[in-house]
């Protein structure tokens, strides 16, 4: 699912997020240039003063370093004020939209995503993708600005400083900095390279936590606790020594940066001392070239740290941007128009269909569904009922031939109009960690209150909300784990009931209900029915009798077609699964 990611990919998804935020930027960049100038600026007129303090022709002090003092003195309250605005207009303005915007951006790709998409990977683990990526470009900004850029500039005006005092000292400097810098440079691709390793293994972490939290009730009921932590463990392992070949490399290079940086220094020390001798250099010459290399190794060494930090950042920005933007499987064409549904007819045209790497599941398979019809899918498990209504939601794209709703083409269509006009109750509906009255307006967001009340009684779930402690206002948990599967099968039922589109598929709505409940329920699906093209998918067949039509699937083919009555006369598979039921349901398979 995942796929090769560009560096100029990586640039683009950046610039767009930034791109709101030029003022922003340019407030950036004033400050690490006066930041940048003052780092040589400042030892320079300390330089001067102190030049002048010694000089034994200075009779008058103050008026010979008075303007200077002033200099300095001002240029304290200048940098105040720029770092304030910094302050201002970058950590109080841009970072905190910037995350949000980053937020927001990722979640739109994610939801543009393929029901295969979400099969493929961890929910925790696409979380963790979006947290890496907010937290982690607003992170490599500053860096590219704050540091970068500034200490990079600093460094060349640190260097025409250290020229103006010596050449030897310039020299010196510039040497070990282009030493420190291209061999950075060169680690660069092996240290992004093993970033993305160690936060590709991180993200697997989170996956298998949320993977079992998500399951938890099965890991008590089979008693497998150690068995996750075993899982986990491996998980957590792998990305240790993912983290710790990271850095390793690291180790090795602040050591010799380290090293290198005492050795720089002896060096400059000893010209200093000869130059003294020789009367080349002055009292402030000494403070100037060892305050500036005192700076510039601070300069490089945070350079050095933050190369570290940006490599990290930039392998977790790679690694989830290369989940994120993946091209979705199945996308609205460009010039895709709104499914417009006035009838209700269903057509398959002459369809193929086969999962990834599976035998064809449908082949030539043609079949016209009347509007206002209620169709009954009935098969052993894995025949293709599920399939079937899977491919008129598009939650999976035919290979060959067309599908087509009121003489419309679901391809040609946007799928947020195809699935508006088609309500789905599942077999095991997930609701929101919402409050109920949210869970049920999902399906008409605009419902007023008596609405969502009324389509509550008429789902028989109005009854068990007004026991509850919070009532309607009651949240219901992750996936809706604090209430009753048969609740939340009521919950669906209401919010379709809400939503009122013009087709409606059930698929076995009603297998977690009791059976007094059941037949409540099944009078409001039949009232909700009316008028609407229904495709109802049961294992228990005497839901089906009063259906226009039963179609039987078995192996991804239609075998049989007709009423009830007319398919128990042809003693074909519905006979036989008619005979085959044990308390009112299907067998999972044949050899039941």
């Amino acid at each position: 699912m995942n796929h090769n990611i560009k560096v100029r990919e990586v640039l683009s998804f950046i610039y767009e997020v930034l791109k709101p935020y030029k003022l922003n930027i340019i407030i950036m960049i004033l400050v690490a240039i006066t930041w940048a100038i003052n780092l040589s600026l400042s030892p320079y007129i300390l330089k001067k003063i102190i030049d002048s303090i010694s000089s034994p022709e200075t009779s008058d002090i103050f008026a010979s370093v008075g303007y200077l003092a002033i200099a300095y003195f001002m240029l304290g309250i200048v940098l105040n004020i720029v770092f304030r605005s910094y302050d201002y207009f970058v950590s109080l303005k841009m970072i905190p939209n910037l995350r949000k915007d980053i937020a927001l951006k990722g979640f739109s790709l994610l939801l543009k995503q393929n029901y295969t998409y979400y099969q493929n990977n961890f929910a925790g683990s696409l979380t963790n993708k979006i947290k890496d990526i907010t937290s982690a470009i607003p992170e490599i900004t500053q860096i590219i600005f704050d540091h970068f850029f500034s200490n990079g500039l600093a460094l060349i005006i640190a260097i025409a400083t250290l020229w103006n005092v010596n050449a030897i000292f310039a020299l010196g400097m510039t040497s070990w900095a282009m030493i420190v810098i291209i061999g950075s440079t060169l680690l660069a691709g092996k240290l992004s390279m093993l970033s993305d390793t160690w936060s590709e293994y991180g993200s697997r972490v989170t996956g298998k936590l949320s993977d079992s939290f998500a399951n938890i009730l099965s890991v008590h009921l089979f008693a497998r606790s150690e068995k996750e932590a075993a899982i986990l463990e491996d998980a957590c392992l792998k990305a240790t020594k993912a983290e710790q070949r990271f850095q390793w490399h690291f180790f090795w290079i602040w050591l010799v940066y380290g090293l290198s940086f005492a050795l720089i220094q002896g060096i400059n020390l000893y010209f200093l001392i000869k130059l003294k001798q020789e009367h080349k250099v002055t009292v402030g010459d000494f403070i100037v070239v060892m305050s500036i290399n005192a700076y510039i190794g601070d300069c490089l060494w945070v350079l050095a740290k933050e190369f570290n930090k940006f490599a990290g950042l930039w392998g977790k920005i790679t690694q989830s941007l290369r989940t994120i933007q993946v091209i979705p499987e199945i996308s609205d064409k460009e010039n895709a128009t709104i499914l417009n549904v006035t009838q209700g007819k269903i057509v398959f045209d002459n369809i193929k269909f086969h999962y990834k790497d599976t035998d064809p599941l449908f082949q030539n398979k043609s079949v016209t569904i009347l509007p206002g019809q209620k169709i009954g899918l009935v098969g052993y498990s894995g025949s293709g009922k599920s399939s079937f209504v899977n491919l008129i939601l598009r939650l999976f794209d035919i290979t060959e031939g067309r599908i087509l709703i009121d003489d419309q083409d679901i391809r040609d269509v946007t799928q947020e109009s195809l699935r508006s006009s088609i309500a789905m109750i599942p077999q095991d509906p997930a609701l929101f960690h919402r409050s109920l009255e949210e869970n049920i307006a999902y399906g008409l967001l605009k419902s007023t209150k008596r609405e969502i009340i009324e389509a509550s009684k008429r789902a028989h779930a109005h009854e068990f909300i007004t026991k509850l402690p919070e009532g309607y206002e009651s949240l219901v948990g992750e996936r809706g784990v604090k209430i009753s599967g048969g609740q939340r099968q009521r919950i669906a039922i209401a919010r379709a009931i809400l939503k009122n589109a013009p087709i409606l598929i059930l698929d076995e709505a009603t297998s977690q209900l009791d059976s007094v409940t059941e037949s409540y329920i099944q009078d409001s699906l039949w009232e909700l029915m009316q008028g609407k093209t229904s495709l109802v998918i049961a294992h228990r067949l005497s839901t089906l009798l009063h259906m226009d039509r039963i179609l039987v699937f078995d192996q991804g083919k239609i075998t049989e077609d007709g009423t009830h009555e007319q398919l128990l006369a042809k003693r074909g598979l519905y006979k036989t699964l008619w005979d085959s039921q044990v308390g009112g349901f299907l067998p999972d398979n044949k050899e039941q």
